[in-house]
C-alpha cells in the first residue's frame, strides 16, 4: 500500500527541498548582516567599557557631567514624547476623520521632519529664536528667556525631528477600524469626548504605543538639531548623545562606552515597557 509520501512525485519533493534551503539562506544571511551591524558592535562595546574593571564604570556614572546630562535627556524627553503624542493622535483624527482644504498639504508636512536634515532644523531654530538677529528671540530675551543655546531650544528641536512618528503610526489604523463603532455611539448619544475616549482610542492603542516607542528613541539619540542648539556646554547644555562625543573627544573612550550602553539601555527599556503596557490582541 502507497503512503502519502510516495505519491509524492521527485519534482514536488525537490521544490520543496529548494524552498527550504533559500528560507535557511535568508535567515543566515539576515542573522549574519544583523550580527555585524548590530550585535558584533554592541558586544564590543561593552567589552571595552569593562576591560579596566568596574570601577572607570562606576565613576563615569557618578560623574556629576554624566548625571547632568542624563537628567536633561530625561527632561526633554518627558516633555517632548507626550506633547508629540497629543499632537499626533490629533493630527491622524483630523487627516483620516475630517475632510477639507489643505488636509493634503497637512499629510505632507508631517513627512518633513524625516526628510529634513537636523542640522538645517537647528539652523532653522537658530534664524527664529537667536538673541542677536532671530526673528523673535530678542523679544524674548527682552523678557528674560533665553531659547538658543538652553533648554528650550533643545527641547523644540526635538519636538520638531520627532513629530511624524505617532501620527504616522495612527493614521493608517483610524484608516483600517473605520467609523461605524463611533457612528453607533454618536446615535446613541455619547458625545464626542466620550466617544474618543470609549471607542476611538482604545482601538488605536497599539498604533500609538509603536508611535511613542518609535518617538522616544528618536528623542533619546537625536544628536545634529541638538548640537546645533545647545551650545554644547558641559554641565549645561549637554544631553546623553552629546556627552558620548564630548568624553570621545577628550580621549575618554571608556565614559564613552558607558553612556552609549546607558542610551541603549534606555532604548531597551522603553521598547519593553510600551510592550509591557500594550494589551495583547487575541
Amino acid at each position: 500500500m502507497s503512503t502519502p509520501t510516495d505519491l509524492v512525485g521527485p519534482g514536488v519533493r525537490q521544490r520543496a527541498g529548494s524552498s527550504t534551503r533559500t528560507r535557511l539562506t535568508l535567515r543566515t544571511i539576515a542573522l549574519v548582516y544583523l550580527g555585524l551591524l548590530v550585535v558584533g558592535p554592541v558586544a564590543l562595546m561593552t567589552y571595552s567599557a569593562f576591560a579596566d574593571g568596574l570601577r572607570p564604570v562606576i565613576e563615569t556614572l557618578t560623574d556629576r557631567a554624566f548625571l547632568h546630562a542624563l537628567k536633561l535627556t530625561l527632561i526633554i524627553l518627558a516633555i517632548a514624547v507626550p506633547l508629540n503624542t497629543i499632537f499626533g493622535i490629533a493630527c491622524a483624527i483630523v487627516v483620516v476623520r475630517q475632510d477639507f482644504r489643505g488636509k493634503r498639504v497637512i499629510d505632507s508636512m508631517l513627512a518633513l521632519p524625516l526628510g529634513v536634515s537636523p542640522v538645517v532644523v537647528g539652523l532653522a531654530l537658530i534664524l527664529v529664536y537667536g538673541a542677536r538677529n532671530g526673528w523673535v528671540g530678542p523679544w524674548f530675551m527682552e523678557h528674560g528667556y533665553r531659547i538658543i543655546f538652553s533648554t528650550p531650544a533643545m527641547v523644540l528641536a526635538t519636538i520638531f525631528v520627532t513629530l511624524p512618528f505617532v501620527a504616522r503610526e495612527v493614521i493608517p489604523v483610524l484608516r483600517e477600524i473605520g467609523t461605524d463603532q463611533e457612528q453607533a455611539a454618536s446615535i446613541l448619544g455619547a458625545s464626542p469626548w466620550q466617544t474618543f475616549w470609549m471607542i476611538t482610542l482604545p482601538a488605536i492603542r497599539t498604533g500609538v504605543a509603536f508611535g511613542v516607542v518609535l518617538t522616544a528613541a528618536r528623542a533619546l539619540g537625536e544628536y545634529g538639531a541638538v548640537a546645533v542648539v545647545s551650545g554644547k556646554l558641559a554641565g549645561r547644555t549637554e544631553t546623553l548623545t552629546l556627552h558620548v562625543e564630548e568624553r570621545w573627544l577628550a580621549f575618554d573612550p571608556v565614559a564613552a562606552y558607558t553612556t552609549s550602553l546607558v542610551l541603549a539601555a534606555m532604548a531597551i527599556a522603553i521598547l519593553v515597557i510600551m510592550r509591557r503596557l500594550t494589551p495583547k490582541e487575541h
